[in-house]
């Protein structure tokens, strides 16, 4: 869908997560490898499930949608913690 009107079409696994997190920090696809002790390999594949269901084309287009639906926090850029609710008796 054109301008990222859908978060995605089917949901992205944990290890997915991390992999975007990684892509957004920079990583290529052999470093993202090494840091999770994974293959290259399954590396290359994890990006390619994710550019289908986020529906982006690369990991620039990949890193914007990733910002856009707050899954990965940058340099403090997109981190908008909840606050902290406190029970507080009711008057």
């Amino acid at each position: 869908m054109a301008g990222g009107e859908s978060q995605a079409q089917a949901p992205l696994s944990d290890r997915e997560l991390q992999v975007i997190e990684l892509v957004a920090a920079g990583l290529t696809n052999q470093e993202i490898a090494e840091k999770l002790e994974i293959s290259k390999r399954t590396v290359d594949n994890h990006i390619s499930n994710i550019l289908t269901k986020t529906e982006t084309e690369n990991r620039v287009a990949l890193v914007r949608w990733a910002l856009q639906w707050g899954k990965v926090c940058l340099d403090d850029v997109n981190c908008c913690p909840l606050p902290h609710v406190r029970n507080q008796p009711m008057s």
